[in-house]
Order: C-alpha cells, then structure tokens, then sequence
C-alpha cells in the first residue's frame, strides 16, 4: 500500500507535467519546446520525493518485484485520471483536449510495433535520467524529459494523461492495443543496459 499510494502521488506529478505541456501546446506563442522542459518539473519531483514511477522503477526492479512493479504502474494511471478530469474544469479545457486528441491520433497512425519500438528509447532515456539523479545529477533529466517529448518517443504514464484528457469516446480497442506495446516498449528500454551489457559492467547502476 505504501507503494502504491507513492505512485498514485507519482501519477499526479506527470499528469500535472503532462497539463503544462498540453497548455504550452496549445499556446502556439509559448510553444510545445517550452512544454517539453516544462515537463522536467514533473520527473524532478518524482526523483526528490522518491516516488514510484514506473519508467524511473522498472529499470531497477528485481525479478521477484515483477509484480509490484504493475502494482506502481496501476497507481500512476490512477493519479493520472485524477489530473485527466482535472483538466475538464480549465477555462482551456477545449485546447488541452485538441492537444491531447494530436498526440491520440499521433499514436494511433505510428501503431502498436511502432510506438512499442519508439517506446524502448524512451524507457532507455528515463533509467539514464533517474540513475544520474540518483548520483544527485539532476542534469541529463533536464535533457532527457524534453529529448524523448520532442523526438515522439511514447511514455506510457505520460500518455496515460494524455489519454484521459481526450473525450472518453474518442479511446478504442485500437489504441488500447498502442498502449500495452508502449508499456512493453518502455519496460524493455528501462532494461536495455541489463539486455546489452555484461554483469560487471552495469553493477554500479543497481
């Protein structure tokens, strides 16, 4: 439960990013590179507090935590909604859906393999980012968060805010498929250093 709750709190922290990014989208003025850093905020805070994420966890977990890593990805999707549904309150209520429902399409028209491959530099992305903030080097986060945004690289909790924001009847079958290979493609890009290299060669990252 203590678990749990942590990544319900981790949930809101990227939702709360991921509605800064949809603002700045949607800000053609302010610009969607302005709302990629400002998505740093959300994966910053997640380091200083400990949260659980899933993307900062699963590249640390064990292989009897299997299970508990699921758990953590369940509670960020609940932190999540709760930040989707926020954002149905906003007097930009209306923009922040037409930027959710960009990325939606965006997603649906690369595919379950691509964004399940996309997904895999993403996941390689955040357990770098999180291994140098655990050493109290917060830098490649700065960089990491807006590089995987603006490369298109799919972010399973972050696109479960995205998601959320849309109108429910716009979400389907297909997209649920999209979703499972970006969770899959984020696990096995959070492990990539474990697939690619030797034993005594990533030790230190544990």
């Amino acid at each position: 439960m203590k678990d749990f709750r942590s990544a319900i709190f981790a949930g809101i922290y990227i939702g709360t990013a991921g509605f800064g990014f949809l603002a700045a989208t949607a800000n053609t003025s302010f610009g969607s590179l302005a709302g990629a850093v400002l998505f740093s905020l959300g994966l910053i805070s997640i380091v200083g507090y400990r949260l659980k994420l899933y993307t900062g966890t699963a590249g640390f977990i064990k292989s009897n935590e299997i299970g508990s890593l699921f758990i953590i990805l369940f509670g960020n999707l609940i932190g999540c909604l709760l930040m989707g549904l926020l954002t149905r309150l906003s007097p930009m209520c209306d923009a922040l859906q037409t930027a959710a429902i960009g990325i939606l399409e965006t997603r649906i028209r690369t595919g379950a393999v691509g964004c399940g491959l996309l997904a895999i530099i993403c996941g390689l992305l955040m357990t770098t980012a999180v291994t140098f903030a655990r050493r109290k080097n917060i830098i490649p986060l700065l960089f990491a968060v807006p590089l995987f945004i603006v490369c298109g690289f799919p972010h399973c909790v972050a696109d479960a805010f995205y998601y959320m924001t849309v109108p429910f009847d716009r979400l389907s079958l297909e997209l649920l498929g999209v979703y499972v290979c970006t969770i899959l493609g984020n696990l096995v890009g959070c492990n990539l250093y474990r697939i690619l290299l030797t034993k005594d060669q990533y030790e230190h990252i544990q």
